[in-house]
């Protein structure tokens, strides 16, 4: 097969990268190593920024995100028994969106489907080819029968275990890496939310996060060893920890049940530089990954895929390589900002193994600080909301 863009990956990412350039008549072929039913099952983030939004509505597949997605205009922030409100409207003119990742994804597999638009699936030993030539192309195998696409470029939207960042020699790739101590519990269940908007607890006995996807599906997380296992936590333990960490108000109105899925992840921070070699450009979890505190996983992605596509419209449309040249840089400017809001975000939060006491009474006081000072807080709201493309 021949196609302009070649895209690796079938998640949020690559089907939105194709969908916003099919709307622009540029050709691309989607390629997924999984099947459609377990990209869908997989439960992911439910925080949209502003420009993820705006994105959808530019690639035609907002309709429904608009109709059922849950406006939050602010974000609650507990230390101990103490919690407020950091209002991120009225700071921001901004809010976020609640609409769960998994929705996202349905939307556009069904546009893509719609348009008769090509995604493969079940694909195996992925191989990128002449990568830095002006005719990279793809070898790779379905059900044993060998197959292979000439392209003009490839995008990489294979996450951090995928083949677009190993094609990359590592002599010319530098990596940058922080790992957390610690991992986040999460359940899923079919009940009410605890509060109408998110509350990030932090206390002594550690994070806590009280999530939502709609009015009777909640995604809940506690802070947790690395050496536990979902197994090792029954619903009740869950519930009586997580109870433990948020304000008593919102813990006696806590509506408990049975959990639908339980799963552990582990936090780090992770960069690599660049995100372009020659027609291969890396996207999302392919270059770099941040931990959950804050939903910025899903948003910088979609901030790659702003910035790609807007290249690759420019090369198509008139001829120019200013956008995919400057792809790297831009692309890095915002994951950097991003990568430290995470941290910081991170760092404030959770309790780490090897923190003194005086450790733990600056992050007391930068919490205080936080609370009572709106510079703190608007700095704060920028970044929740989404700093600008």
């Amino acid at each position: 097969m021949k196609t302009q863009v070649a895209i690796i990956g079938g998640g949020p990412s690559g089907l939105l990268l194709a969908r916003l350039l099919e709307r622009r008549g540029i050709q691309s072929i989607v390629l997924e190593r999984k099947t459609k039913d377990y990209v869908l099952s997989r439960v992911r983030a439910g925080v949209l920024e502003r420009g993820f939004v705006s994105l959808m509505k530019e690639a035609g597949v907002s309709e429904r995100l608009e109709a059922e997605g849950y406006p939050h205009g602010g974000v609650n922030i507990s230390f101990n028994d103490d919690m407020f409100r950091v209002d991120i409207a009225a700071l921001t003119g901004h809010s976020v969106t609640v609409y769960g990742q998994t929705e996202v994804t349905r939307d556009l597999y069904e546009a893509r489907e719609k348009s008769g638009g090509i995604i493969e699936f079940n694909v195996e030993d992925v191989v990128i080819n002449d990568a830095k030539s002006d005719t990279p192309y793809l070898t790779y195998s379905i059900a044993g029968q060998a197959r292979r696409i000439d392209c003009d470029f490839v995008a990489g939207c294979d996450g951090f275990h995928g083949v677009s960042r190993q094609t990359i020699p590592e002599d010319v790739r530098t990596e940058y890496e922080k790992v957390y101590p610690f991992g986040w519990l999460g359940i899923l269940s079919e009940t009410p939310p605890v509060n109408h908007e998110l509350i990030y607890a932090s206390s002594d006995q550690g994070f806590a996060l009280a999530s939502m996807r709609n009015e009777n599906l909640c995604r809940y997380y506690i802070q947790c060893s690395l050496d536990d296992k979902p197994e090792d936590w029954s619903d009740d333990a869950f519930w009586a920890e997580f109870k433990r960490r948020i304000p008593a108000s919102a813990a006696e109105t806590l509506i408990t049940g049975p959990s639908i899925e339980k799963s552990i992840a582990r936090l780090r921070s992770f960069v690599t530089e660049p995100m372009r070699w020659g027609n291969l450009f890396l996207c999302g979890d392919a270059a770099h990954i941040v931990p959950p505190t804050g939903a910025k996983g899903l948003n910088t992605a979609a901030s790659d895929i702003h910035y790609l596509y807007n290249g690759l419209r420019e090369y198509y449309e008139n001829g120019s390589s200013t956008g995919i040249d400057a792809y790297s840089e831009k692309a890095l400017a915002r994951v950097w900002k991003t990568e430290r809001f995470s941290w910081w975000f991170s760092s404030l939060m959770h309790r780490f193994p090897d923190q003194t006491e005086f450790d733990l009474k600056m992050q007391a006081a930068e919490i205080a600080f936080l609370k009572s000072n709106e510079s703190a807080q608007r700095a704060m709201a920028e970044n929740y909301v989404g700093l600008p493309y």
